[in-house]
């Protein structure tokens, strides 16, 4: 062979390994990593708005959702109306066609009149850049009022094995046979984590937890390579979005909520109780999150939420 033919040889053959390495392995075998946007935020849907779909919220999400480049949203606190306006203005921004393709809504509180404004469900959401696949809601454990809450993942169409997650934790910490409601929600949640971890899938779960970074009933949740000072003693196998942030109380991260903290936030400040977790032994490079400011454009409203929504950057080793 020629010197000419042997480089000609050698470049196609690294051009080859490069598209290997760049591209999904839609077969199953080996691995490749993936990065993601995830964006999350508790809309006060029914708290603020009141069902409302004209005033603003809707536009201020997606055009956020847009701007951002989010690959997986998750809302919380949303009324069945407003993730119908929502779904519809992704889809006119180009996202997959067929709101059943992209889009998935979990009622928590069946429609009533004094909820929502009287036009619809409420609960959670999630949206996909990508196509989904099957989906599924997996109740939790009851903290006795009017909400049933849940747990929706689904998965991607084209890469299966890939899911995504949003949740919304009771707030209330009232003993059921030793064990507070938001501890025994946790742990149902937990459950079902550690179950797509066992069966070698990769995931990605948003939501508010309603619970602060530091608190113990996140320990199980947060990798002992999580803790600092601001975050200690944790147990678990997941990293969160925010806690490698040096310039937000490392640990912890970022304020994301405007109302009452609970216990003080160990940094000062406003309490984070929005967050995003990855299985840490899923991670494959740096990861980084943010909390946005509350829009100001809803109508009637001085900010559109009590929440900020917060958008993480994470890249995985895939299945």
């Amino acid at each position: 062979m020629s010197g000419r033919k042997a480089l000609l040889a050698v470049v196609v053959a690294l051009a080859a390994l490069a598209a290997a390495l760049s591209w999904p392995d839609r077969s199953g075998h080996g691995h490749t990593d993936r990065t993601f946007r995830v964006w999350q935020w508790n809309i006060a849907g029914n708290a603020l708005h009141h069902g409302a779909v004209d005033d603003g919220l809707a536009e201020a999400a997606v055009d956020s959702v847009r701007h951002r480049e989010a690959d997986f949203v998750s809302l919380n606190e949303v009324c069945r109306g407003q993730f119908d306006r929502m779904r519809e203005l992704l889809a006119d921004s180009g996202w997959p066609s067929g709101g059943g393709t992209f889009a998935r809504f979990a009622a928590t509180r069946a429609a009533s009149p004094g909820l929502c404004g009287g036009t619809g469900d409420y609960g959670i959401a999630l949206f996909s850049r990508d196509p989904l696949g099957a989906s599924r809601e997996y109740v939790l454990p009851s903290d006795g009022t009017a909400e049933h809450r849940r747990l929706l993942c689904a998965a991607l169409r084209d890469e299966p094995r890939m899911k995504f997650c949003t949740v919304h934790i009771t707030t209330s910490n009232a003993v059921v046979s030793g064990i507070p409601d938001n501890v025994r929600q946790l742990r149902a949640v937990l459950k079902v984590l550690d179950g797509f971890d066992a069966a070698g899938q990769a995931y990605i779960i948003a939501g508010d937890f309603n619970a602060q970074p530091d608190y113990a009933r996140l320990n199980a949740f947060y990798a002992p390579s999580a803790s600092t000072a601001a975050n200690p003693a944790n147990t678990g196998s997941h990293r969160e979005l925010d806690d490698a942030d040096k310039a937000h109380c490392p640990g912890y991260g970022a304020w994301t909520a405007l109302g009452t903290p609970g216990s003080a936030p160990p940094c000062g400040g406003r309490a984070k109780i929005d967050e995003i977790f990855v299985r840490e032994s899923r991670l494959a490079g740096p990861y980084t999150a943010v909390a946005l400011s509350v829009p100001t454009s809803c109508r009637g409203l001085v900010r559109c939420s009590d929440h900020r929504a917060l958008v993480g950057t994470v890249r995985l080793r895939m299945p």
